[in-house]
């Protein structure tokens, strides 16, 4: 798991986010969330710090971020990547534009480019069956990609 040396800063954005919602267990997902938005993804010293806030154990927070697909606890690049692997778009050619943005990024699923710009994840469905198959890039959707439109997706993030 990645972790993420605490600071002061830090302490104070969890401070913030917890203070938020009252140091309320019952807001524990809403909470999650707010820190995944501000740290980019839930390394084990946030989830330590936000159960310690709370006055719940590590385990029942750790069991959360596990749980839910949504939560992260390793860094995402820039331009998070995710293709979905449902059951329409994986028949329609998914794994195959997996492939190719595998090969052209030079990583794994799961895994973020040198530079941090780009991760690629796999999702189970994001329930735009009708455009199969479907690539989130950030919040935009791209539908009906094809392998050879990787390139040229990918090239659109100049920055």
């Amino acid at each position: 798991m990645s972790n993420l040396k605490l600071q002061e800063c830090h302490l104070k954005t969890i401070d913030e986010v917890c203070d938020s919602y009252k140091n309320d267990p019952g807001d524990l997902i809403k909470i999650l969330h707010k820190a995944q938005t501000a740290f980019g993804y839930l390394p084990e010293s946030v989830q330590r710090e936000i159960a310690k806030r709370l006055k719940i154990s590590v385990a029942k927070v750790y069991g959360v971020v596990t749980f839910y697909s949504f939560f992260t606890m390793t860094p995402k690049g820039k331009h998070a990547i995710s293709v979905c692997m449902g059951t329409a778009c994986y028949v329609r050619g998914a794994e195959k534009v997996v492939d190719e943005f595998k090969e052209h990024l030079k990583i794994k699923v799961g895994g973020v480019t040198e530079d941090g710009k780009f991760s690629l994840d796999c999702l189970r469905c994001v329930g735009a069956c009708g455009l199969a198959p479907v690539v989130l890039i950030g919040e935009k959707v791209y539908g009906r990609v094809e392998p050879s439109q990787v390139k040229e997706i990918l090239d659109s993030y100049t920055d």
